[in-house]
């Protein structure tokens, strides 16, 4: 299906282009959201009629986005979820809960602007891209943590996941070495009896 794009769509093109695109993806998307108009003489007519009050709409919208970009741009994120040991979260941290967290801290951004391929599904500090207009992008460090301590140790740089698998090693370690010391202090004493009773 032929379309005139009204805003700037990813790869597609800018505001005026008359692209070709898959009828799904112009029926359930394009269409309904008002980022495109079906490509006939009569809509044709209609956007060169209208081209500037959409050109200026847009660029409304790209301002209001900008703003947004500089007050979120950098900004950490913290969401609480429980994990296992090795960090592996029991569930999953997906652009709602983002959105929800931004949203908190008086922040609207939609879960739609998330750019989040696939959910978080680990303890740490995630980089997230924000895609708030076709034009502007902004980044934020969303840190996942089990605790708010862990978050703030997280933060402030240190690997959670790898803390306490090195814990972990260590203790069984001077557990096998005092395990090991026993026994030859066992050995030695048995041996002296032995020697006592010769």
């Amino acid at each position: 299906m032929k379309v005139i794009l009204l805003e700037r769509v990813g790869r597609l093109g800018t505001i005026g282009d008359e692209v070709t695109v898959k009828d799904g993806f112009a029926r359930n998307f394009l269409l309904p959201q008002g980022k495109a108009l079906r490509a006939n003489n009569a809509n044709r007519a209609r956007f060169e009629t209208e081209r500037d009050q959409i050109e200026q709409r847009n660029a409304e919208r790209r301002d209001s986005a900008m703003a947004v970009a500089e007050a979120v741009n950098g900004r950490k994120v913290t969401i609480i979820r429980q994990a296992g040991e090795t960090g592996v979260l029991y569930g999953s941290v997906s652009s709602r809960d983002i959105s929800d967290a931004l949203t908190a801290e008086n922040i609207q951004v939609t879960k739609s602007q998330v750019d989040l391929s696939l959910p978080i599904k680990t303890v740490g500090l995630h980089n997230v891209v924000l895609t708030l207009h076709a034009e502007v992008d902004s980044s934020i460090t969303v840190n996942v943590a089990r605790s708010a301590d862990e978050a703030e140790r997280q933060a402030s740089g240190e690997d959670m996941t790898v803390v306490s698998y090195d814990e972990e090693v260590v203790e069984e370690a001077v557990v096998e070495e005092e395990d090991a010391d026993a026994g030859e202090e066992a050995g030695t004493d048995e041996a002296s009896e032995e020697e006592a009773s010769a």
